[in-house]
């Protein structure tokens, strides 16, 4: 059964461009983090304190076409595709803001996220609420 799917906007900035006018791949690794600040940190959510503690422990970034650089914002879509005591996998669809959900995503990307204690320095588990708002995207199956 699918879980609820994230779906924000994130502004593209002149400096997201290289010099064949397509969106950098550094650049693209910044547009997935702030595409997680909505979802995941913002105060009032289940999630927010992972804002203030939380670590990646692992990305992989697929490319299925160019993201050009436009005046209008990218948008990406998000979910949970594995969830454990400490840590969670998360998906991303990156698309173009003229590119139509029906086609292909120009980027796709899994990361591994842990909740981490700053002050230890060291992984904690995720709260009660933490997995239960994360649950809420968990897809138990390949969308």
């Amino acid at each position: 059964m699918p879980g609820e799917i994230f779906e924000t906007t994130v502004p593209l900035r002149w400096s997201d461009q290289d010099l064949n006018h397509h969106v950098n791949h550094a650049r693209i690794v910044t547009l997935l983090e702030e595409s997680r600040i909505p979802w995941l940190f913002f105060p009032g959510l289940p999630t927010e304190l992972l804002g203030l503690g939380a670590v990646m422990t692992d990305i992989a970034v697929h490319y299925r076409g160019q993201v050009m650089h436009a005046p209008g914002p990218v948008r990406v879509r998000m979910w949970v595709t594995e969830l454990k005591a400490a840590q969670f996998t998360s998906s991303y669809e990156l698309r173009n803001a003229d590119t139509p959900d029906s086609a292909p995503a120009e980027v796709t990307s899994e990361c591994s996220i842990a909740a981490f204690d700053l002050g230890t320095q060291r992984p904690r588990r995720l709260t009660k609420g933490e997995r239960d708002y994360l649950r809420r995207f968990l897809a138990t199956e390949a969308r």
